[in-house]
């Protein structure tokens, strides 16, 4: 990890699948544009196969080189990947994406969704933060040490276990509080404690005894089913949800569509000491090679890794970089280059570009 002497940040590329070759070289341009104004420490980025190229040309999604590397670094960009499209032999293992969160214990999952001006949000006032905590719960492919909790002991039976541990719930309860403590400090716990009582209830109890170490911040919480009602209704209320994992998982596709598009949906996935940017959405095979795809959630989830990287390494330097892109893609939205999806006729490479010259020229 860097040290004050340290001259750079060593950051990972891995390109992905569909769309991923096209938003994840737009999210390092504008990074390099942002910490280049900024002043900033300069990124040593590190290509590492990834998806179904490195399993043309390494045999596997997530190769044995691609893990020893990246302990090494101080984080990394992940592109989408499409596991589904790949053989049937490696469909059957855990997505890259899955393995990567669960071997480097990245129990946070940050999921903001915020409107940008101008475009046509279902909600233009929402700005509110998801976290998900990442490592457990009802997400049978990453509870489990070895194995999966998800099984079939007769051909007739599917049972799925879903995991809560106190250390796991108390480590995001946390997250949540540290992070509404920098924003309007209001944390609201999401749950279904009146039918899973003894899961989600003691994800509820836990939320709530470290609620009582940030009196500063209010504490309310919602019912799973009633939470999407009131999303829909007044997310504009909300500043930070947090949830065990699937809940967190779905809660924040549906506010990314209510912030106008998952394609402006940007997310880290973090332990303690490393942080794995992501976009929230898929690999959108459909639109693969055409430039055409929306990078604005990629760019973000890069600005959210410099912002984690400042916060950190107490790197001002990194912090002011991650604001000037926050900052770049409003100006530029604002201005009227926008993606297809947005109502624009910007490509990929076209938009990534206006939002570099803008932040060089701020």
């Amino acid at each position: 990890m860097p040290t004050d002497h340290q001259q750079t940040y060593r950051l990972g590329i891995l390109l992905g699948d569909g769309i991923g070759p096209e938003i994840v070289p737009a999210a390092v341009e504008v990074m390099d544009a942002a910490v280049a104004a900024a002043g900033a420490k300069p990124i040593d980025w590190v290509p590492l196969p990834l998806g179904a190229a490195a399993i043309e040309t390494h045999g596997s999604a997530l190769p044995t080189e691609t893990m020893a590397v990246l302990p090494e670094l101080d984080g990394w960009l992940l592109g989408p990947h499409d596991s589904a499209s790949y053989p049937a032999e490696h469909r059957a293992q855990l997505n890259p994406s899955g393995m990567l969160r669960k071997h480097f214990d990245l129990f946070a999952n940050i999921r903001p969704a915020k409107a940008f001006e101008g475009t046509p949000a279902l909600l233009p006032g929402i700005d509110l933060v998801v976290v998900r905590e990442n490592t457990e719960g009802f997400y049978a492919d990453r509870s489990t040490y070895k194995g999966t909790g998800e099984y079939m002991p007769t051909p007739d039976v599917a049972i799925a276990m879903g995991i809560f541990t106190r250390p796991a719930i108390e480590r995001i309860a946390r997250q949540a509080f540290e992070l509404a403590r920098g924003r309007r400090k209001h944390v609201t716990v999401v749950h279904k404690a009146n039918v899973l009582r003894l899961t989600t209830g003691f994800f509820l109890d836990i939320c709530r005894e470290i609620g009582a170490e940030y009196p500063e911040v209010e504490l309310d919480d919602f019912h799973i089913d009633a939470m999407t009602v009131h999303l829909v209704r007044r997310a504009a209320d909300f500043d930070v949800l947090v949830t065990e994992n699937m809940f967190g998982d779905i809660l924040s596709d549906l506010t990314g569509e209510l912030a106008g598009s998952l394609g402006i949906a940007p997310s880290i996935n973090a332990s303690l000491d490393r942080a794995m940017a992501q976009a929230a959405h898929g690999s959108a095979p459909d639109i693969a090679g055409r430039n055409l795809a929306n990078p604005i959630a990629m760019i973000n989830s890069g600005a959210m890794l410099l912002d984690w990287l400042g916060t950190r390494h107490d790197d001002a330097g990194a912090r002011k970089a991650a604001a000037l892109i926050e900052n770049g893609l409003v100006t530029t939205v604002r201005a009227g280059t926008r993606t297809t999806d947005l109502g624009g006729t910007a490509s990929t490479t076209d938009f990534a570009a206006a939002v570099a010259a803008t932040i060089g020229s701020a």
